[in-house]
């Protein structure tokens, strides 16, 4: 699945998946980032998990000292090169269960919209790695859908899919939180008592908060 966001899931098709969003689910996006920029601080040096092509990014741009995104694509990673032009950015080719970065080296972690679903990794594993590169009373957000927002979060995929974004979606397989397309795209989504696992043993405080009936944050204070 890595491969069907770095070949066809990336790029201009990703931006298209979010220029043709209906209104209810660009509120649901808008209330994601309000969220988050709630954690950041002007001294701070944030880093966003599988930033694509810098639809967040550009919303932290002169809310943060430094702005590190990183993604698998490199298709992604060169439009959002093109798209944003601001000193306090860096952009990388990488995998967020492998960063190539110290321990404790950011105020600030995000992983939103679902990344951690998306990018079809060892959740707790990309969790820790997330962790590990927090400093001390740092913030690691993560984010999935709320069970509330599945029939607008549905129509959002069936839309992608007329657009040509995602496959044909398969209705026999769909539902339960899950849309399955007929080319092999599966999307999942991670349950409040899921994240409250998969951070548990971490040195971490581990707030669980729903969004606008849309989202479902994993807030982790790191000690």
């Amino acid at each position: 699945m890595t491969n069907y966001y770095s070949s066809k899931l990336s790029s201009l098709n990703l931006q298209k998946c979010y220029e043709i969003a209906q209104p209810r689910v660009k509120q649901y996006l808008e209330a994601e980032i309000e969220f988050v920029l709630k954690h950041i601080n002007l001294s701070d040096k944030v880093l966003e998990l599988g930033c694509g092509y810098g639809r967040v990014l550009q919303k932290l741009i002169g809310k943060a000292n430094k702005i590190v995104g990183i993604d698998t694509s490199q298709e992604s990673i060169q439009l959002a090169r093109e798209l944003i032009k601001d000193n306090s950015l860096e952009l990388y080719e990488m995998n967020a269960v492998n960063l190539e970065f110290t321990d404790g080296e950011f105020d600030v972690v995000l992983c939103i919209q679902n990344g951690i679903s998306a990018f079809h990794v060892d959740k707790q594993k990309l969790i820790k790695e997330a962790v590990r590169v927090c400093r001390s009373e740092g913030k690691v957000l993560f984010s999935s859908y709320s069970d509330k927002f599945w029939e607008h979060r549905l129509e959002w995929f069936e839309l992608q899919a007329e657009h040509g974004c995602i496959g044909e979606i398969d209705y026999d397989k769909t539902g339960n939180g899950v849309i399955v397309c007929k080319d092999g795209f599966r999307a999942t989504t991670v349950l409040s008592d899921e994240f409250l696992s998969f951070t548990s043993g971490l040195n971490v405080v581990t707030e669980i908060v729903e969004v606008d009936n849309s989202s479902i944050f994993c807030v982790m204070g790191v000690r």
